[in-house]
């Protein structure tokens, strides 16, 4: 299972919680998707799954996967009222310490906001759904989001708050895989040289 974090965007670039905001890739974000395509080489896939959203899609394209099949369950974690805003804005207006990974999102003006639990069952349908590629011994590739991925690699590997310790940069190659039938992450945060 290869996995790649779309290139950077103007609001990754600047910490911005970005999630179903439909933000295009910045020049260097274009170039780290085709350094991307160049980790990947000229491996082969059974399946090629992208999120629907514009970054990730274009990703994949420049990456040399234009053949990707958007699936709505690899969207980024819907984070409602905190949508657009960065992690030290959103302690400074709360007035304490604050997670996403352990206090969530609020209800927000345009969109419900998502739980880390919800994120984690759409991660696991999509496993659920390539399981039968994995299981003929083809390799699957998905392209999405950062906190996504990185929920999508602890459902893997059945680790309940591996998330949070997982950092994953933009334009960046992961594998999961297995070991002697336990799940393993292979590599991880993997980019080309500039």
């Amino acid at each position: 299972m290869v996995l790649v974090r779309h290139g950077e965007t103007e609001w990754s670039r600047t910490g911005r919680h970005t999630g179903l905001t439909d933000i295009p890739l910045t020049e260097n974000g274009r170039h780290q998707a085709r350094m991307a395509g160049v980790v990947l080489g000229d491996r082969e896939f059974g399946a090629v799954l992208t999120s629907p959203l514009s970054r990730a899609r274009e990703t994949a394209a420049l990456a040399g996967h234009p053949e990707a099949v958007p699936d709505p369950d690899l969207v980024e974690w819907d984070y409602g009222g905190y949508e657009g805003l960065t992690t030290p804005g959103i302690i400074e207006a709360l007035g304490h310490p604050w997670s996403v990974w352990t206090d969530g999102v609020i209800h927000g003006e345009n969109t419900p906001g998502e739980t880390v639990d919800a994120v984690r069952r759409r991660a696991a349908a999509v496993i659920g759904r390539v399981a039968p590629v994995l299981d003929r011994g083809e390799d699957v590739l998905i392209f999405a989001h950062a906190h996504y991925l990185r929920i999508f690699a602890s459902v893997w590997l059945a680790l309940p708050v591996a998330a949070e310790r997982l950092y994953l940069g933009t334009g960046a190659v992961s594998a999961l895989g297995h070991e002697h039938g336990t799940p393993v992450v292979v590599e991880w945060n993997v980019v080309a040289p500039r």
